[in-house]
């Protein structure tokens, strides 16, 4: 699962491929592998331990305390993103779907032509050994496929549009 999370107006991408150890969380932020030991000492407040160093982090509505210093932060889905995109296209207009990272089509999912519901997936793609599958901004029918399985494509590239 990769999300965003922006903290202090930084945004950082976070990449939560698996579990290690019991109370340990391999992942990845902004390329650098992290482990992180979390536990939960009561309802809204956890020790961390980051490469050596405890944090200990109160979450506070939209931030979190983290040994008493204060950071608004926002989670976001990348996959939540594809709706965001496009504002301004019009929902009565094409919209499309670019891929969020640079990654490998694993799988297309839609044939020109087809029709497609909202959320519906179009395009796997894959990205440091993660698959996402992108969805269709709208319900309606796909008019362009600019990809193929095995295509590499990079951020914002322009996979498949919907009319």
């Amino acid at each position: 699962m990769t999300v965003w999370i922006e903290i202090g107006g930084k945004k950082r991408r976070v990449e939560l491929p698996s579990a290690g150890a019991a109370g340990a969380l391999e992942c990845v932020v902004d390329g650098k592998a992290v482990t992180v030991d979390a536990q939960t000492l009561q309802p809204g407040v956890m020790s961390l331990v980051v490469e050596g160093r405890q944090y200990r982090c109160v979450l506070d509505g939209d931030a979190v305390l983290i040994d008493g210093k204060r950071f608004a932060f926002e989670v976001s889905d990348p996959r939540s993103l594809q709706g965001r995109r496009g504002v301004g296209e019009g929902a009565a207009g094409p919209r499309t779907v670019k891929a969020p990272m640079p990654g490998r089509v694993v799988r297309v999912l839609v044939a020109v032509g087809g029709d497609v519901a909202e959320q519906q997936g179009v395009v796997v793609i894959e990205a440091m050994k993660m698959q996402n599958e992108l969805k269709s901004p709208k319900a309606g029918r796909v008019i362009r496929v600019a990809v193929a399985v095995e295509d590499t494509v990079g951020a914002g590239d322009v996979l498949v549009v919907v009319e």
